[in-house]
C-alpha cells in the first residue's frame, strides 16, 4: 500500500517492449532511406541535410507519438487490472519530473536539427532522455533509473562516434527499451495476471 502512495506503479512492461520495436522500425527506416548506400553508417555525408533532417524529424516523432499512445493504453490497462487511477497526483508528479528534462532536451536538439548538428541532436536525445529516466526514476521502479543512466552513457558515446548515430539510436531506443519492458513484465505485469 505505501508502494502504491509513493510510486507510479502502472507503468507497463509490454509499453516497453513496444517502443522498443517501434523506435528499432523508425531507425532502420532512417538508416535505409537516409543513405545512399547503406552499407555506410555516415549520413553526415548527405547531399541534403536539411531535407534529411525533416525526414528524421518526422520519423523520430512518429515513433515518439506511437511509443506514447502505447505506454498510455498499456498503463491504463494496468491500472485498471490494479483498480487504480492512471491520472492522480502521482502521475501529475512523475509527468512533471519527466518533462522538464524532456522539453529542455527537445528544445534544445530543435536548435541543433535547425543548425544542421544532426550527429549532436542523435547524441542529445539519447542524453536528455536518459536525464528525463533518472528524473522521474524516483516516483516509479528503480529499473527506469538504470535504464536513464544506460541512455546517458549511449548519448555521451554517440557524440564520440557522431558517424554512427543512428546505430546508437537503435540501441538505446530500441534494443534497450525491448530488454527492460521484457524485465519489467517478467517482474512486475506476470506476477499481477
Amino acid at each position: 500500500m505505501m508502494e502504491r502512495s509513493t510510486k507510479f506503479i502502472s507503468l507497463s512492461g509490454l509499453s516497453g517492449i513496444i517502443a522498443g520495436v517501434t523506435a528499432l522500425a523508425g531507425a532502420s527506416f532512417a538508416y535505409f532511406y537516409l543513405l545512399s548506400d547503406p552499407s555506410l553508417a555516415d549520413y553526415t555525408q548527405s547531399q541534403n541535410q536539411m531535407q534529411d533532417s525533416m525526414i528524421l524529424l518526422a520519423d523520430a516523432l512518429m515513433v515518439l507519438v506511437v511509443s506514447i499512445g502505447f505506454a498510455i493504453y498499456f498503463s491504463w490497462r494496468k491500472a485498471k487490472k490494479l483498480h487504480q487511477s492512471l491520472f492522480n497526483k502521482l502521475t501529475l508528479r512523475a509527468l512533471y519530473n519527466l518533462a522538464i528534462p524532456l522539453v529542455a532536451g527537445g528544445l534544445f536538439c530543435l536548435i541543433l536539427l535547425w543548425q544542421g548538428n544532426l550527429p549532436m541532436v542523435i547524441s542529445g536525445t539519447l542524453l536528455f532522455y536518459g536525464l528525463a529516466l533518472v528524473n522521474v526514476s524516483k516516483y516509479t521502479f528503480e529499473e527506469i533509473h538504470y535504464l536513464g543512466l544506460i541512455e546517458i552513457a549511449l548519448g555521451i558515446v554517440a557524440a564520440l562516434f557522431a558517424r554512427h548515430g543512428i546505430l546508437f539510436w537503435a540501441i538505446g531506443f530500441g534494443i534497450c527499451h525491448i530488454i527492460y519492458g521484457y524485465v519489467m513484465y517478467t517482474k512486475y505485469d506476470l506476477k499481477k495476471e
